[in-house]
């Protein structure tokens, strides 16, 4: 896995996490975020289909949005885009 962040010159962050695991046919894009879906049955992966639920909760609360690409057996990238302004207001704090 690996992580990497921008600073977008449009007032936002990127953050980019890849992965190398099974992936997912881009078909379903739309269904990877909902709460207790799976793409896969439990006989063949563990989990509970609420991981990337939670993650894109919490991001959309902070104002940002998370997306992802993949092709099937080829792993997977997560962009979050956060604003700017929520960062900025982090690094104050520290």
């Amino acid at each position: 896995m690996s992580i990497n962040c921008q600073k977008a010159s449009n007032g936002w962050f990127d953050i980019l996490v890849e992965d190398n695991g099974i992936g997912f046919d881009e078909k379903f894009q739309d269904r990877i975020f909902k709460p207790f879906e799976r793409l896969h049955g439990n006989s063949e992966f563990e989990g509970t289909g609420m991981g990337l639920s939670i993650c894109q909760k919490i991001v959309a609360y902070h104002g940002g949005e998370i997306t992802a690409q993949s092709s099937s057996t080829q792993g997977a990238a997560f962009i979050v885009r956060l604003p700017k302004s929520l960062l900025s207001k982090s690094d104050e704090v520290l």
